[in-house]
């Protein structure tokens, strides 16, 4: 068999040509292999983890899984978040850390952004990304944030601190020490001026670290309250000395008002005004008042009015008696006297103020100026048989009366302008009605007095507006056919006799003891302003006087008798007085009634006289007062 022939060989290039193409076809397969190999286990590697190039800042987080990327966040901005940031309010000083004020780093929210980059949803996105951060890099800026919360609290705890209210400066008085409580400044932080001022700096790395405080003062208000404690120990300083005289000018021994006293009466008050408040340091001096007050009687002096009589011929007044300035205590500016000495650093004696009252009734006046011109009305009574005291007594109590003048409008009072009726004013033991018997005392025999004064001004028309009858009928009052019904009876201090001068002139009152004719008699001089008739009395309803009575005297020899009573017969009495004006026509028509009860005589006898009676019960009650 013959041998096939191999083909003779092609040429050696397009072997080797197709081998290296082979050859390449090959390599490039095993390198894509091999680079998708390569990606496919670069993903895995960084399916959780930062993709290589991506840093925050200046810190590397490539490669980093989630909490190593967030731990080397944290780790490479915690100097920022220790930070010590200092508040100062003058001496004081408070420190707090950023991160205790508020600032943090967000670590977890710059690491969830690293951590998307290169891996999207989009895997072409996600390639070109994790390329760009592998070559180029990958820059996320860091943020800082702070919150002012926990900074307010902060500075809101310092401003517990510093805060305080502002006292005022006050009085204080102790006993009498007065001093001054200078009162506290207020202070108040400004803690939103703070916070700003923080704010600016804590997210600042070279912000200030140190900060002073905006606090605000308000100094304590003084007021006037130096003047007023100045005023104060001014009146507790030393004692004040009141200064006075007697009614007769005779200094007497100061009253002494002392520091305690007048720290009783001070009253200090503060008071809301328009530009503020002022302390008012005043004094409550109504007790000290209430004293003077009882003093005044004793210090004072009434004016003294003259004594005149009226000359017919003349018709001018003669003085009887000279007028006398009189003195009235003036408590209210006394009062004020004190108040401006016990604030008064000087003058530390103060004297009293009194006023001078001028009389009324002086030397300077004439008559014609009063409306003295005329005898307007007289009476007159006798005292016959009347015992030398009972003569006396009305002698005293007459002249005692004498001269006086009377204002128109002016009520007279006989008991006031005759004084008491006293043995150390010149009055002797009389007869007098006491208790529904006539018995001896002090005075009697004014009652006669009375009665001629009041059948004067009632003969006069003027108005009487108290009068009381005795209770019996007096004999004496009745002498020279007087009539009943016009007796005056008194007895201090609460039966008087009263009449007012209800004309337009002046009246004068003058009286004339008549010895001689055992008679008194009043006068009263005016200007005649009406005409009076008094008619006579009318007498009804007459009872008899009872039988005499006879009491035992031990002073009398038997046989002997002494008449101490007169027998009067009781009865009704009225009398009527009219009063015409000039022209005639009547004015008024008036009345008085008087009740007598009987009376009877009563006899002292000397002891076993056969005409002593023993007295039987009931008695009646002769309850009559008055001065025989």
């Amino acid at each position: 068999m013959n041998a096939r022939p191999y083909p003779a060989p092609r040429a050696p290039w397009l072997v080797r040509l197709l081998r290296l193409a082979v050859l390449a076809f090959m390599g490039a397969s095993l390198l894509a292999l091999l680079l998708a190999a390569g990606a496919l286990a670069f993903q895995i590697a960084i399916q959780d983890r930062v993709v290589p190039g991506v840093r925050v800042a200046d810190i590397e987080l490539g490669g980093l899984t989630r909490a190593e990327a967030v731990a080397a966040l944290t780790a490479g901005y915690q100097d920022l978040q220790d930070r010590s940031f200092a508040f100062h309010d003058g001496e004081r000083r408070w420190t707090a850390t950023a991160g205790e004020l508020g600032l943090s780093f967000p670590a977890d929210e710059l690491v969830e952004r690293a951590l998307r980059i290169g891996h999207r949803d989009d895997s072409r996105r996600s390639l070109r990304e994790q390329a760009e951060a592998w070559f180029q890099g990958a820059n996320l800026p860091a943020t800082l944030t702070f919150d002012p919360t926990a900074a307010r609290d902060f500075l809101r705890g310092i401003a517990a601190e510093i805060n305080r209210a502002r006292q005022d400066a006050s009085l204080r008085l102790e006993g009498t020490t007065v001093s001054i409580d200078p009162g506290q400044t207020g202070r108040e932080l400004d803690v939103e001026a703070a916070l700003s001022a923080l704010s600016a700096a804590i997210l600042s790395e070279d912000g200030p670290r140190e900060h002073t405080l905006l606090v605000g003062e308000s100094p304590p208000r003084q007021w006037n309250i130096a003047e007023a404690a100045a005023k104060i120990e001014t009146a507790l300083s030393t004692p004040v000395h009141l200064i006075g005289t007697d009614r007769n000018g005779v200094l007497l021994r100061p009253w002494v008002i002392s520091a305690d006293q007048i720290r009783a009466a001070l009253e200090v008050t503060l008071h809301v005004e328009a530009g503020g408040k002022r302390y008012q340091v005043g004094l409550d001096l109504s007790a000290l008042e209430r004293y003077l007050g009882t003093l005044s009687p004793a210090l004072s002096k009434p004016a003294v009015d003259g004594r005149f009589d009226f000359d017919p011929q003349t018709g001018e007044l003669i003085a009887l008696s000279s007028s006398a300035e009189g003195r009235k205590l003036n408590v209210e500016a006394t009062i004020k006297r004190l108040e401006s000495a016990i604030f008064d650093p000087l003058n530390r004696r103060v004297a009293m103020v009194f006023e001078q009252i001028t009389p009324r009734f002086h030397e300077g006046l004439t008559a014609a100026e009063l409306g003295i011109t005329e005898l307007v009305s007289e009476a007159t009574t006798y005292y016959w048989g009347s015992w030398p005291n009972r003569r006396s007594n009305i002698a005293l109590g007459a002249g005692v009366l004498n001269g006086i003048i009377i204002a128109p409008g002016e009520e007279f009072s006989f008991n006031d302008h005759l004084g008491d009726i006293t043995s150390e004013a010149g009055y002797l033991e009389g007869s007098v009605i006491l208790g529904g018997a006539t018995v001896t005392g002090i005075g009697g025999g004014i009652c006669q007095v009375s009665t001629t004064m009041f059948r004067a001004a009632y003969g006069g028309g003027y108005a009487i507006t108290e009068r009381n009858s005795h209770g019996y009928r007096v004999g004496y009052y009745e002498y020279a056919n007087a009539g009943p019904g016009l007796d005056a009876a008194i007895w201090q201090p609460e039966i008087d006799l009263r009449f007012q001068n209800n004309t337009p002139h002046h009246l004068l009152i003058e009286s004339s003891f008549l010895g001689a004719q055992d008679a008194l008699q009043f006068r009263i001089y005016s200007t005649r302003h009406w005409r009076t008739v008094i008619e006579s009395a009318i007498i009804s309803e007459i009872v008899p006087a009872p039988d005499a009575k006879f009491v035992e005297a031990g002073d009398l020899a038997l046989g002997q008798a002494r008449q101490i009573d007169y027998s009067a017969d009781g009865a009704d009495v009225w009398v009527y007085r009219n009063v015409y004006d000039t022209a005639g026509a009547l004015v008024k028509r008036d009345q008085l009634f008087t009740r007598y009860q009987p009376w009877q005589a009563v006899f002292e006898v000397a002891p076993g006289d056969p005409r002593l009676e023993v007295e039987e019960e009931g008695e009646r009650d002769r309850a009559a007062v008055g001065s025989n």
